[in-house]
């Protein structure tokens, strides 16, 4: 089976299925499905939702997909705890894209006034966001320069019929080629893939150098080459076996007001005048499922964390060859932790670095621990914090080290007169590895590993009986 949306929510629904769930109740967009998915939340429940009647739309709906590192791992055909060294090792090894002559996504063609937003089970996500807004769509456009295809996903909100608004943050790549078409005076063609294999989403997340690459981050993810078709109305390609794809084009110098959103750290931010997209043509397939990202939840987090994890382990291996781990665990996307072989005093720090080099942005707080902490295991980790770091040596405090402003509050000041201003973020590193050889720290309390290997818990395990103790 073609690696595609439907072809991993089979895979979970017959490797996992306990993973997804199945709604067949009329379900209002407008907070009804993220009513469902934020009460399992409260149930530390993350199950994929998948709705097969939503009110107003034909089509169904999945949401909590991509919201759980297990399924991510299943995306990426490995483990939890190997995921993040064998994104960041593929990362290396991009594969080139492969264009076909058609594709699933091209069945239907809707263009002009048929091509209606209405269509599609766009939800209101949390109680204060202005409205309906796409939330798993991946904006594809060209550098009007080097004639390369750029992808990454941003917020949509739906502003009319066939308008939708964009949020570019500063360091977006999407919005620094909008800003050269705004110079040059020329709109800027678009394309929102919404719907694919995973792997296609976090290509389109991860960080990387330069304008462009994202499609041959996904390949490389993928496995093999993504399958591109020419788009209907607008000189761009675009995912084949999408499930539905939004064509149009943005004005050089129009805005409209956007917001406000519930963005990834939890808070509403970031609302004003944005500018938008006016809508050209909808494509889909005939039984098209509408994928939606539940924002500042936990799958906007995992999905957005997983790719830093490949990318910060990429980077760190450039300066210290003993990585062994990274994680930016989902529920604290600004927390990084870092196990390392350490053969230095100096690979602490310099593994710590490169982390926050690779996203300075977001990242406030990494914490460096030896390769015998498992850095999925936050437990593991504040137990080396708790023994083996000493605050007065192994902290260190780095100010104004990131942009000012952007999505984090900590990064503004706020007035009582609710005035605010950006202000520069700061991060902070904590060293709990042991010292470096040759010095000796006092070994783990552990059974034998041997002994440990060959047990069989599920042979020796039995259900209790009570009638064993007498009352």
């Amino acid at each position: 089976m073609a690696k595609d949306l439907r072809a991993f929510i089979h895979e979970i629904a017959t490797t996992m299925p306990d993973e997804i769930q199945l709604v067949t109740e009329e379900v209002d967009p407008r907070f009804g499905v993220t009513a469902l998915a934020g009460k399992l939340a409260q149930q530390q429940r993350f199950p994929a939702l998948y709705f097969t009647r939503m009110k107003g739309s034909d089509l169904p709906l999945v949401i909590n997909l991509t919201a759980s590192y297990e399924r991510l791992a299943l995306a990426l055909g490995t483990t939890v705890a190997e995921m993040a060294t064998a994104y960041g090792e593929r990362q290396a090894k991009p594969i080139p894209p492969q264009v076909v002559r058609d594709g699933p996504v091209r069945e239907m063609i809707l263009t002009g006034e048929r091509a209606k937003l209405s269509l599609l089970p766009i939800p209101t996500h949390n109680e204060l966001d202005s409205g309906a807004y796409i939330t798993g769509g991946v904006l594809i456009c060209k550098d009007p320069d080097t004639g390369l295809h750029n992808s990454g996903m941003y917020r949509h909100e739906v502003q009319a019929e066939r308008q939708l608004g964009v949020y570019f943050q500063g360091s977006h790549h999407g919005g620094a080629i909008y800003k050269r078409y705004a110079k040059k005076n020329r709109p800027m063609e678009v394309a929102i893939a919404i719907g694919h294999y995973p792997t296609f989403m976090l290509g389109a997340v991860s960080r990387l150098p330069g304008l462009g690459g994202e499609f041959e981050e996904a390949g490389a993810l993928l496995g093999e080459p993504l399958e591109l078709v020419k788009a209907e109305t607008v000189d761009l390609m675009v995912p084949a076996r999408a499930e539905i794809v939004i064509e149009g084009e943005m004005p050089p110098r129009e805005t409209h007001f956007e917001g406000p959103f519930g963005e990834w750290p939890g808070y509403y931010v970031a609302e004003g005048e944005q500018p938008f997209i006016k809508v050209k043509a909808i494509t889909m397939r005939k039984d098209a499922i509408y994928y939606n990202v539940f924002p500042a939840s936990q799958e906007h987090l995992v999905l957005g964390s997983l790719p830093r994890m490949g990318s910060i382990y990429r980077r760190v291996k450039e300066s210290v060859p003993g990585v062994v781990n990274v994680n930016v665990p989902a529920h604290a996307r600004t927390h990084c932790y870092v196990s390392i072989k350490k053969s230095s005093e100096a690979d602490s720090k310099e593994a710590a670095m490169a982390a926050l080099k690779t996203e300075p942005e977001n990242l406030r707080f990494v914490v460096v621990v030896d390769e015998d902490v498992d850095v999925f295991n936050e437990s593991q980790v504040m137990w080396a914090v708790g023994t083996r770091f000493r605050a007065e040596k192994d902290l260190t405090v780095i100010p104004n080290f990131s942009g000012p402003g952007g999505l984090n509050p900590s990064n503004w000041e706020y007035g009582v007169d609710e005035s605010r201003k950006p202000v520069m973020g700061s991060a902070m590193i904590l060293d709990a590895t042991m010292p470096a050889p040759p010095l000796r720290f006092p070994p783990r309390t552990k059974p034998p590993e041997e002994l440990v290997s060959r047990v069989e818990p599920e042979r020796l395990l039995k259900r209790f009986d009570p009638k064993l103790v007498k009352s």
